[in-house]
């Protein structure tokens, strides 16, 4: 029976994972196309932090080659971005056998969400059956830190509502009362984390996670679809 997982990598030589540790405050989330000699074009759509932070962030990074902004919607931004380095240059002192790796672009498996974090990626994705998805979890469970968040059969009901889980609901609310949205800010991310008794971290990461959540059940799924090149 087919499922939707969610799953955590823990890879800091990922694609554009430079780029998310470098701009904590932004939620960001990547697709990839594959159409490129090096390896897949970038296409990330990131909420929050400004456009001059993102854009060193991407000008900065070691496997990002040329990039554009394709669209801006207020603080929601859309670049394109050539991959700088191959397959081989970006994970081959991380993963042992990178056969592997692209053998499981053959599964009957699609990734439909990326999201970029400081120290990895999160994805979800849906899979024919549990064959098909162990074949994703025991490759990355060898290789790298893995975290299943979430394993569903597809025909199971999702919850109804926005996505977002309590804590990350309380965590905006605060974060919204104290003004750290205003600009310019009222209050800062240790001020927010003071508030709620949690670590700054964990209130980042609360809040890129509660941003993507949005991304995806409003700016995402109404944005234009890209140009055929």
């Amino acid at each position: 029976m087919a499922l939707v997982a969610e799953f955590e990598i823990e890879c800091q030589q990922l694609p554009l994972v430079s780029v998310a540790s470098a701009v904590p405050d932004a939620a960001m989330r990547l697709e990839l196309q594959f159409a490129h000699t090096k390896g897949p074009m970038f296409i990330l759509t990131t909420v929050g932090a400004s456009a001059d932070e993102i854009e060193r962030g991407l000008t900065a990074a070691e496997d990002v080659g040329d990039w554009s902004l394709i669209g801006q919607a207020g603080d929601t931004r859309r670049y394109q971005a050539q991959p700088a380095l191959s397959l081989d240059e970006q994970l081959g002192d991380q993963i042992e056998n990178l056969g592997e790796l692209k053998a499981l672009a053959t599964t009957d498996a699609v990734i439909e969400r990326i999201d970029l974090l400081e120290w990895g990626w999160r994805q979800t994705g849906w899979f024919a059956d549990h064959a098909v998805f162990d074949q994703f979890r025991q490759f990355w469970a060898s290789n790298v830190p893995f975290r299943l968040q979430r394993l569903t059969h597809i025909d199971e009901p999702e919850p109804a509502g926005d996505g977002l889980t309590d804590s990350q609901r309380e965590a905006l609310r605060a974060a919204y009362e104290l003004g750290y949205f205003e600009i310019p800010r009222r209050a800062s991310l240790d001020d927010v984390a003071d508030e709620l008794g949690i670590s700054a971290s964990s209130l980042s990461e609360r809040l890129r996670r509660a941003q993507t959540e949005l991304i995806e059940e409003t700016v995402a799924t109404t944005w234009p679809p890209l140009p055929t090149q």
